[in-house]
């Protein structure tokens, strides 16, 4: 169960993945999963036990005595369809403290997988403070579960027990007009009883099979939940005649979150075989957006998108991800393992030798070797052991290690500081010869020398041209260059 479940929350598209808390997915994961099984095993070993006595016993009371056996049958429907009442209440409280249990979750993986952050500000506090509001709603929700399944196995005792007196009084007055004989009314009593008894035994299991089916319900969901976006399956370009010719082709896109909100609207635009393109302008005007368009991280809402005149929907996302294209973004993440692991991420038959050649043509092969573990150096978790250019230098080995035919840079150096931004740009500058690169900048300076510059305002493209022939025209690129020269002008002469 757990294996179906991780394989279809991979599977899944990125709006699940935006409109999904991590700690909610983690929660299905751990907590459901373990609720289920102990829910599972509690009613297979005792739940079979009890129902074959009460179906056993049920037939040797029909053949003791029809008429009290008739009897019983007219009450016990009645008390299963209340029972069927309060089960469905109580399924419903018990899938909110699951869901709130995850709330929690997610409250604890954020301030532990931050604490770098927390510890920075002095949040400390402020996040227990936060846990524990979130711990103490889940402690709420499970009290009033633990309520009502705990008036819900007392109504049934009182039942249960209110059905052996029922017996006993039907019984004598038909012992007292001898249509009952004593043995008769024993044997009843005692088959009676155990059917009690299993009932019982049924009602302590209450408790385990709404939590059973409150977890199994949110675990089969998201199991069958199919993705709009396949994985695997299309097209496939062979390398050997893969140019790199991308068109985007009149695109107008809004996020699945926010479809009121255009960020890109009839946008079009041509990057030439082994050309860079650079697309710049002010933050929140779609530059990042046509990057994510080209992964095929989400689907155009009107136009196309393509690669060597194919749509991107009719090529395999795995091999236009795995192999036709490397992507570099702003803060790359590395894995909780040895850099030689995360190089080799990008390409998982790569040889050691050539993880070490990209990492030379990346600038990164003489700082690794200056560790004390060389390639075998863990970087920690999201590699918060070394610095942002080593973890940048590091992301472009994997990134090309795969050899993609498109380049996709999202503010690659826009995080380093000068020194940093240099040798990455200069590795960037090298690895860019030949392929098709799309860079996605803030910092205006990193694309002076792109065959292309193509300026974004509100989404539509406002100017278009080579950085001589926009600075000549004194638009919105003229304005945006000579801002950020004078802001970096102090920082430089200092």
């Amino acid at each position: 169960m757990k294996l179906e479940l991780f394989s279809s929350v991979l599977r899944q598209d990125l709006v699940f993945f935006d409109t999904h808390r991590t700690g909610d997915i983690l929660s299905r994961l751990t907590v459901d999963v373990q609720d289920f099984k102990s829910s599972l095993k509690l009613c297979i070993s005792q739940g079979i036990r009890s129902i074959a006595q009460i179906l056993g016993c049920s037939v040797s009371l029909f053949f003791i005595s029809p008429e009290m056996t008739g009897g019983m049958l007219l009450v016990v429907p009645a008390v299963i369809w209340i029972g069927a009442i309060l089960g469905s209440l109580l399924r419903n409280i018990s899938a909110s403290a699951q869901a709130q249990a995850g709330k929690a979750t997610l409250v604890s993986d954020q301030a532990v997988g931050s604490i770098r952050t927390v510890r920075a500000f002095a949040m400390e506090e402020d996040e227990y403070e936060m846990f524990s509001r979130e711990v103490k709603e889940s402690c709420h929700l499970n009290e009033r579960l633990g309520l009502g399944i705990g008036l819900f196995q007392a109504g049934t005792n009182i039942f249960l027990n209110g059905l052996i007196l029922g017996t006993l009084y039907v019984g004598g007055r038909l012992m007292a007009t001898n249509q009952l004989s004593a043995g008769d009314l024993m044997a009843f009593l005692v088959a009676t009883q155990t059917i009690q008894r299993s009932l019982a035994q049924l009602s302590l299991l209450f408790g385990h099979v709404m939590k059973g089916m409150a977890a199994g319900g949110r675990i089969f969901w998201l199991i069958n939940l199919e993705p709009q976006m396949p994985i695997t399956g299309g097209k496939k370009i062979p390398f050997h005649s893969m140019l790199g010719d991308v068109k985007f082709n009149n695109v107008t896109f809004s996020y699945p979150t926010r479809p009121q909100q255009k960020i890109l609207e009839n946008f079009s635009l041509h990057l030439a075989p082994g050309s860079t393109v650079a697309v710049v302008g002010s933050s929140g005007n779609g530059k990042s957006t046509i990057a994510a368009l080209l992964e095929r991280f989400y689907d155009v809402d009107d136009g196309s998108i393509t690669i060597d005149d194919i749509d991107i929907r009719e090529l395999d996302p795995t091999w236009l991800r795995g192999k036709a294209i490397g992507f570099i973004n702003q803060e790359p993440i590395l894995f909780a393992g040895t850099i030689m692991d995360n190089i080799r991420y990008g390409k998982q038959d790569a040889t050691d030798q050539e993880v070490m050649e990209v990492a030379k043509l990346a600038n990164a092969d003489d700082f690794i070797k200056k560790f004390p573990d060389g390639y075998n150096t863990v970087v920690g978790e999201r590699g918060v052991t070394i610095s942002g250019g080593q973890k940048q230098r590091i992301a472009i080995a994997r990134a090309l290690i795969k050899n993609p035919s498109i380049l996709l840079l999202d503010e690659a150096t826009s995080a380093l500081d000068a020194e940093s931004e240099k040798i990455v740009q200069d590795a960037l500058d090298r690895l860019t010869r030949g392929r098709t690169v799309l860079v996605i900048a803030h910092r205006l300076s990193t694309v002076r020398n792109a065959d292309l510059i193509v300026v974004l305002s509100n989404g539509e493209i406002v100017e278009m041209g080579t950085h001589e022939s926009l600075t000549q025209k004194k638009g919105l690129y003229w304005s945006l260059f000579w801002q950020q020269q004078l802001h970096e002008s102090p920082r430089g002469s200092a």
